[in-house]
């Protein structure tokens, strides 16, 4: 028995054994079939996947969801030169939509107009039915305008987050800072030459973070530049004028304090800053400067050493050359002593100084000042002054008194100052300097000459018969020329249409400032008055003068006034 059991449980062991075996088989193969379906199942999936991410890089910019590209460039802060704010960065935000999900363009539209009425509907819409992915609607709302777009609760519609250049000022020095694009890269004034200065290569490699950009700071005071554009304003509103201007710089320095011309801009909302009376009269308008030139004619005979304080001009009659015949505008009949033409503003004295100087001389003497190459300044808004192509005597003789050389504002009191400050010409900057720059100057004029200018440009303002006493303003010692040019009009000259300026400084016994006012076809303040320069621009200086002296830091001294300069040279 025992051995019968043993032999049954080896066959039941051994049948057992051949079933296990093969339920072991089939277990194995559903398996390796669960594992390769779950594998082609995940390839699948990666494979869409992959496939979807090549189709969306290969799709246009426009196409994704939100723009592509760096965000609007930062910029650094501008300065005053007393640490004012003029221009810096706030945070603005910008409309797309995204035309994909634009679910009624026209009821979208309809709806962005009780918000922005000057969306072009036309163009909208096109763009909203393109079905791209993103595009721009409107760049830098308000805050304003922004919350109520969010009410409108538009589908499609959002929001990106911009940089925006905010100048606190307004159009109060507009020109000199200039203008930045919806990208707010500068394109005009200050911000262009600070973005020429390497900004804009800060910001195409994405290096123009806010934290590192160290605030500029400009020569301008803030304080003086608002009261130089209000004198502008009042005095066009005054003169009937269509445009005024002005500049006040240090003569040690180069440095321009202020600057404004009018009519101008707000920089805040541009859209009128391209308008032809919108230009910068002050460096990118040329202009004959009239008698303001009288200045260097003078400057000049005394600097050659062919005539001095003591010479004398014959002035009885007008003098003609070819079929130019020169005239004084009050004539005295007389002959002149050299300080007399300038006192009296002949025309004929100051032909006859350039005469004796001869063409070539009066011709360099200008080029040495600056009065016939382009200004060297940080502005990028800077024309080139206009001179006859080939010099012969009549030129000489009229441009001796302000007629047939066209130079700009700036520079005619940038020669100025070198005129006033022992002879140095120095090159105008926007930037603040420090007064060692005054020993970096190119002598152009001697100290002597440079003395002697002095002495008519104060003897002009304090003396009878002379144009300047109408900008004098007490303790301050001003001195100063008129220039009243008659504008070309068809191809001739007008005598009742002008272009009128007076160039200044002060204090005279040591000028530390220039100041020169422009004002375009004024009209009389009163019935029967003439609109010469000696009664609108030297009005001007001496307001600006008065109202800013004490800002500049020069403080008023009384009992000078009184002093008389002038000796009979007669």
């Amino acid at each position: 028995m025992i051995g019968r059991w043993r032999k049954t449980r080896t066959s039941e062991e051994t049948g057992a054994d051949i079933v296990v075996r093969a339920g072991s088989g089939s277990s194995a193969a559903r398996a390796r079939t669960r594992i390769l379906m779950t594998m082609a199942v995940f390839f699948a999936i990666y494979g869409v996947i992959t496939g979807r991410l090549v189709f969306l890089g290969m799709q246009d910019l426009e196409a994704g969801r939100f723009p592509i590209g760096q965000p609007t460039a930062s910029r650094p802060d501008i300065l005053d030169r007393n640490g004012e704010v003029l221009a810096t960065d706030i945070n603005t935000a910008s409309l797309f939509a995204e035309p994909r999900r634009i679910v009624d363009a026209d009821e979208a539209i309809e709806k962005l107009l009780t918000v922005l009425p000057d969306l072009n509907i036309e163009q909208t819409y096109n763009r909203l039915n393109s079905g791209t992915g993103f595009i721009w609607l409107r760049r830098q709302l308000s805050p304003r305008q922004q919350q109520a777009i969010m009410e409108l609760g538009i589908p499609g519609l959002g929001f990106r987050t911009e940089k925006r250049r905010f100048y606190p000022g307004g159009a109060t020095a507009s020109h000199i800072l200039g203008l930045v694009n919806v990208d707010n890269k500068g394109i005009a004034g200050m911000e262009k030459y600070i973005d020429d200065q390497g900004l804009a290569d800060l910001q195409a490699t994405g290096l123009a973070l806010p934290k590192d950009l160290q605030p500029v700071k400009l020569s301008i005071d803030l304080r003086v530049q608002h009261i130089v554009r209000d004198e502008l304003v009042q005095a066009m509103e005054r003169y009937h004028a269509i445009a005024a201007g002005a500049v006040v710089l240090n003569v040690k320095t180069g440095e321009v304090l202020a600057m404004a011309s009018l009519p101008d801009y707000d920089p805040n909302n541009p859209f009128n800053a391209n308008d032809k009376d919108r230009l910068n009269r002050m460096s990118a308008g040329i202009y004959e400067m009239g008698s303001t030139i009288k200045s260097f004619t003078t400057a000049m005979a005394l600097d050659s050493g062919k005539l001095n304080m003591s010479s004398t001009f014959d002035a009885t009659r007008p003098i003609t050359i070819g079929r130019q015949t020169i005239r004084d505008f009050h004539g005295k009949g007389r002959v002149l002593t050299l300080p007399e033409v300038f006192l009296y503003s002949s025309n004929i004295g100051s032909a006859r100084q350039a005469d004796v100087v001869g063409i070539e001389g009066h011709r360099e003497f200008l080029k040495r000042l600056g009065l016939l190459d382009r200004l060297h300044t940080e502005l990028p808004e800077v024309a080139t002054p206009t001179e006859p192509k080939v010099w012969r005597k009549v030129h000489s003789i009229t441009i001796a008194f302000g007629h047939g050389m066209a130079t700009t504002p700036l520079q005619t009191a940038v020669g100025a100052a070198a005129l006033v400050n022992g002879g140095k010409l120095l090159d105008p900057t926007f930037m603040a300097r420090d007064a060692q720059s005054e020993a970096d100057g190119k002598q152009v004029v001697s100290a002597q000459t440079s003395a002697n200018m002095r002495y008519l440009y104060n003897m002009n303002a304090t003396q009878p018969g002379g144009s300047g006493r109408r900008a004098t303003v007490p303790g301050y010692r001003v001195g100063g020329k008129t220039g009243t040019a008659e504008k070309v009009v068809n191809g001739r000259y007008a005598k009742d249409v002008r272009f009128n300026a007076f160039l200044a400084a002060f204090p005279m016994d040591d000028p530390q400032y220039v100041v020169l006012t422009i004002i375009d076809e004024p009209k009389p303040e009163k019935p029967g008055m003439v609109a010469t320069a000696g009664l609108n621009a030297a009005p001007m200086v001496s307001n600006i003068i008065r109202r800013s002296a004490v800002l500049l830091g020069v403080k008023p001294e009384f009992g000078h006034e009184s002093n008389a300069l002038l000796v009979s040279h007669q």
